[in-house]
């Protein structure tokens, strides 16, 4: 298969993963500088859901505009992120490398807030490698928009010009949304285990970026 551009998941793909802990104790400080209290794991998994309503009614039964909400949880995630990279505790993979030897056109398309996708490749010296970038700001827009939605591969895709793109991802989240986009995707395992099966298949399994050239041979 030919393919005239590929795409990126960043957490997990190009960036390590941010701490599930710390990004939960970030909403923990949304209510308590909003004057509540509520359930910052329950949140949590909601936001990474994209599950809006759900968030919404939250907001309603504790007195809080749902956007004035959105708007506090997304600084204090976003400043959480970049405090991360700056204590060194989350830093890019070494097979980022591989990439750069990559003759097509190159996209990221992510989960994470614009502003920490945009920050991290600028602070990892990262950013020219890839012509487009979407990711997913915390708005009802932006939440609808996250995977397995294959609405950002596609604008993605459209912005790259691109007819057939490879999209790699390393969560079964990741391969549903290309499937839905219709196209190829990879698999990346960088541990070695696999997330639970889907109803969908990869279209390749790497264990690192590495392997990813050989792929587009």
């Amino acid at each position: 298969m030919e393919y005239d551009a590929v795409l990126f998941d960043f957490d997990g793909v190009v960036v390590e993963t941010p701490s599930s802990k710390r990004l939960s104790d970030a909403l923990g400080r949304t209510y308590e500088k909003l004057g509540r209290s509520g359930p910052a794991a329950e949140t949590f998994q909601e936001l990474m859901g994209g599950d809006f309503e759900s968030i919404a009614d939250r907001c309603q039964g504790l007195g809080i505009e749902a956007d004035v909400f959105c708007a506090q949880a997304a600084r204090e995630m976003v400043r959480t992120q970049l405090e991360e990279v700056e204590r060194g505790v989350r830093s890019a993979y070494d097979d980022i490398a591989a990439v750069q030897s990559l003759e097509r056109p190159l996209g990221i398309v992510s989960d994470n807030h614009p502003t920490v996708v945009s920050t991290l490749l600028d602070r990892f010296g990262l950013r020219s490698l890839f012509e487009t970038v979407y990711g997913c700001p915390l708005t009802p827009d932006g939440l609808a928009r996250r995977k397995p939605d294959p609405t950002n591969i596609e604008a993605a895709m459209d912005a790259l010009e691109a007819d057939a793109a490879l999209y790699v991802g390393d969560r079964t989240v990741d391969i549903r949304a290309a499937d839905n986009a219709g196209i190829d995707s990879v698999l990346l395992s960088r541990s070695g285990t696999e997330p639970p099966e889907a109803d969908v298949d990869p279209t390749y399994r790497l264990p690192s970026l590495s392997g990813l050239p050989s792929v587009l041979e």
